[in-house]
């Protein structure tokens, strides 16, 4: 018997791909992922990344923070959303544990996280991550390593900072003893669907 618990991103990929009447073929194209992956995703078997949150946001013509929130009416002008210290929606990935901040709020043109960082090595990572737009991030604590295509490795440790184009390959390590934190704040894609050349 499967005893996994049903998450919200799970909860909300079934039914968004359940009321367009798609099989798992065909959501995966409107995504760009194969549909063993995203039949892994439904399923609890498998974390996707940042890169991968944004494919199924815009093939599911959703912002990344309504992949874990219920189906919600859209908000207009004068939106403001208050998150308590631990109220996050927590998201892990091989490589981070990110908790999304303010996710019930929709429609967002920023995306923020509060990430404990726990890649520890450049080798962790199988390929650079990169998509489209922009990331900003604030070491609490700890030490980090960001690694980019273009430019040297650089070290940073609380009170330090970097924003990058998030179209150039980059990841981060923790290089302190412990794993590090930070706050890490992207753009959103557009939710207008767009050729998928990103990893």
């Amino acid at each position: 018997m499967n005893t996994r618990e049903e998450t919200p991103l799970m909860q909300r990929l079934r039914a968004v791909r359940q009321q367009n009447n798609w099989t798992l073929e065909q959501a995966g194209k409107e995504c760009g992922i194969a549909a063993s992956t995203l039949s892994k995703i439904e399923n609890g078997l498998m974390s996707p990344t940042y890169d991968v949150l944004q494919k199924l946001a815009t093939g599911l013509n959703l912002d990344v923070s309504e992949l874990f929130t219920s189906a919600r009416d859209a908000m207009g002008a004068g939106r403001c959303v208050v998150d308590r210290a631990g109220q996050g929606k927590l998201h892990k990935t091989p490589h981070y544990n990110h908790q999304l901040l303010c996710a019930q709020l929709s429609n967002k043109k920023i995306m923020p996280f509060h990430t404990c960082i726990t890649a520890r090595k450049f080798s962790d990572f199988r390929d650079w991550s990169r998509h489209d737009g922009e990331e900003f991030v604030y070491v609490l604590s700890g030490e980090i390593e960001l690694h980019t295509e273009y430019y040297a490795p650089a070290r940073l440790g609380p009170g330090d900072c970097f924003y990058i184009d998030s179209r150039m390959g980059h990841r981060c390590i923790s290089v302190s003893e412990e794993n590090a934190t930070v706050i890490w704040v992207a753009t959103q894609r557009n939710s207008q669907k767009h050729e998928s050349g990103d990893t």
